[in-house]
C-alpha cells in the first residue's frame, strides 16, 4: 500500500472528502521536528488541518497556512527540552522575617 492509497482509505474512514498535499503536509513536519522537536511533527501537521477545515480553506489558502507554521518552525530558537520561558518559575523572595500582620489583602 502506498501513500496515495492510505490517504484514500483514511479519508473514508473519517468521513472527509479533502485533497491532500502531502508533500506540503511532510515538508511541514520534517522542519517542526528538527527545528522544534521530533514530537512537533504530527501536532504541527495536525494543527495546519484543523486551521484548514476551520478556516474551509482552499489548496492556496492552506498553502498559505503552512507557510506561516513553516517560518515559525525555521525560525524556532528554543532547543528541544528548554523550558518555556512563561512557564518557568521566577525566584520568590524569602520576606519571612517581614511583618505581615497589618497588611491587608486587595482583590484585583
Amino acid at each position: 500500500m502506498n501513500l496515495h492509497d492510505w490517504i484514500d482509505e483514511l479519508s473514508d474512514v473519517l468521513d472527509v472528502d479533502a485533497e491532500v498535499d502531502e508533500a506540503l503536509v511532510l515538508d511541514l513536519a520534517r522542519v517542526a521536528a528538527h527545528n522544534v522537536a521530533r514530537p512537533a511533527a504530527p501536532i504541527t501537521a495536525y494543527l495546519l488541518g484543523v486551521a484548514a477545515g476551520a478556516a474551509a480553506a482552499d489548496a492556496e489558502q492552506v498553502e498559505a497556512l503552512a507557510a506561516r507554521a513553516q517560518r515559525l518552525a525555521e525560525s524556532w530558537d528554543r532547543p528541544a527540552g528548554a523550558p518555556d520561558p512563561d512557564d518557568v518559575d521566577d525566584d520568590v523572595p524569602d520576606d519571612s522575617t517581614v511583618d505581615h500582620t497589618n497588611d491587608e489583602y486587595v482583590e484585583s
